[in-house]
């Protein structure tokens, strides 16, 4: 134990969470550990590099986990708060899609604020944590770049989606050493492979449209795109977050209203208001003829009717490597939402992705991890 350097707060993670639970803490006495060589690597390379940081319309509903903690940790640093925080740091901010929050100069404006109010000497990279355990009132951090001692712990080592920037499951093998329950985890915010009677829409690669997909209780209107392995885009992936096994619903025609292309002259790939190619295939799946509107059949017409509600189910999903986010970890029932602290283990706290919480596309993640990340450093 000697040998251990002594830090009073030790964070795990320069992800989000840790480097804003780091910008919080000034003038403490703490040490981010990093396992790849630069901190913020997802937030670099989210939103094309552009970093979606909230959504003006956040709230419980927008994450999979227990409603009631994930409300108490949102209200204490919400989403005006962090637009107001990052608009004092001169951080200048574009709305796309009317609601998302993204950074108008890049995702490297949002690390480099946050490591401003962080001492250099206070993050450590290329530091990969072994183990951890707990002796008396202190923590033994076990690295390949030695050892540290701490008074506090603080884990954001995320899940296990982005694999190739370094994601481990180093965070819930700490909290299960601590006696923590961990939620299985499985990807999200991912594609969706296809079953044999849904191959045909491979051929559609590259292509988009505007649908509305149904999931449980969730319904989402966006843009879902045909992709080698299946299919992806925004509506896909928010219904990922949601889907577990069997059907979801695709509305392929989400503005139009058939009864207003009957009696048209017009062919009916020409009629569908989807690109060509796709109205094209979703005929051949319905064995209509691209003849005139007018002179379809009833049960053409119930046939086409039936693209509001195509059902299937999907193959499964494209894996950790293509998810954005992971679902499950750490069970929240066993922290305390006013500090992020265990509530078996004192001054153990977990903050961010390595959490049983996971929000929809559109920067909830982003404000879930600095949401959790302030809760935290107010509470030490």
């Amino acid at each position: 134990m000697s040998k251990s350097k002594f830090v009073e707060t030790v964070i795990i993670g320069g992800g989000a969470s840790g480097l804003m639970a780091g910008a919080m803490m000034k003038n403490r006495d703490f040490l981010i550990l990093e396992g790849n060589h630069k901190v913020g690597h997802k937030i670099l390379i989210s939103g094309g590099a552009k970093c979606n940081i909230t959504n003006k319309r956040v709230s419980q509903n927008n994450y999979l986990g227990d409603k009631i903690f994930i409300k108490q940790v949102l209200n204490q640093f919400n989403n005006h708060k962090v637009v107001e925080w990052f608009s004092s740091q001169n951080l200048e901010l574009i709305l796309k899609n009317e609601y998302q929050y993204f950074c108008k100069d890049g995702s490297f404006r949002v690390v480099d604020i946050l490591t401003s109010h962080i001492d250099s000497k206070s993050i450590l990279t290329n530091t990969k944590v072994k183990s951890v355990s707990k002796k008396d009132d202190f923590f033994l951090i076990e690295t390949s770049n030695g050892s540290f001692q701490s008074k506090n712990l603080i884990v954001t080592s995320g899940g296990l989606s982005y694999s190739s920037i370094g994601a481990t499951d180093i965070g819930y093998k700490i909290a299960s050493s601590f006696g923590h329950t961990i939620i299985p985890s499985s990807p999200a915010l991912v594609g969706f492979t296809l079953q044999k009677e849904q191959f045909i829409f491979k051929n559609l690669s590259g292509v988009s449209s505007e649908v509305i997909i149904k999931v449980e209780d969730k319904k989402f209107q966006s843009s879902m795109l045909f992709a080698h392995k299946g299919l992806s885009g925004p509506a896909i992936l928010n219904a990922s977050l949601y889907w577990k096994k069997g059907m979801i619903s695709i509305d392929f025609l989400p503005n139009l209203n058939l009864n207003s292309i009957k009696s048209s002259k017009k062919l009916v790939n020409n009629s569908l208001n989807l690109p060509s190619r796709l109205s094209k295939v979703l005929l051949e799946l319905l064995e209509i003829e691209d003849i005139p509107c007018n002179k379809l059949t009833k049960n053409n017409w119930l046939a086409l009717e039936g693209l509001h509600d195509y059902r299937f189910s999907p193959a499964g999903n494209f894996g950790y490597t293509k998810a954005e986010v992971t679902r499950g970890g750490v069970d929240t029932k066993e922290i305390d939402s006013s500090t992020m602290m265990s509530k078996k283990i004192d001054n153990l706290y977990f903050l961010g992705e390595v959490l049983d919480v996971t929000g929809e596309l559109g920067g909830y993640n982003f404000q879930w991890a600095f949401s959790s990340a302030v809760v935290c450093a107010r509470g030490i």
